[in-house]
Parts: C-alpha cells; structure tokens; sequence
C-alpha cells in the first residue's frame, strides 16, 4: 500500500505535502495509525464496537434530530 505523489507542473512542495496529507485521510491511514498508537486488547475491542453499534441503533430508531442536545436560545 504505497502512496505515491508526483510533482505536476509548477506545483509547489507545500501543495503536493497537501494532496499527499488528503490522499493518506481518504486510504484511512491516519486513523488506522491512531489506532494502533497504544495497544488495545481484543475484549476492549468487542467492547468499544458494541457500544458503537448500540449508539448507531438508537441513532436509526430516533432519528437525526433526537440525538442532538437541544440549544440554549441566545441571550441578547
């Protein structure tokens, strides 16, 4: 899995740093590097996905709206 970046034409080193920072967010790599930043153990694991899906259920079943904390009206 290696991501390459060539120069285009007149490109400066900042923009293809860019297109190489938003090439490895699309692959996932930076969040699969965080991830595996600190050692997690398998049951952790199951744990931490099923509070996920869990959370994703209630999202589906109340609907966008209803997992959103409601605003204080601005004071003026």
């Amino acid at each position: 899995m290696a991501i390459r970046v060539k120069a285009r034409n007149g490109e400066s080193v900042e923009q293809m740093l860019r297109r190489f920072k938003k090439l490895c967010e699309k692959e996932g790599l930076t969040k699969e590097i965080k991830r595996r930043q600190y050692f997690e153990k398998p049951s952790e694991r199951r744990r931490r996905a099923l509070r996920k899906s869990i959370a994703r259920s209630i999202r589906v079943k109340e609907g966008p709206q209803a997992s959103r904390p409601a605003r204080p009206p601005r004071k003026r």
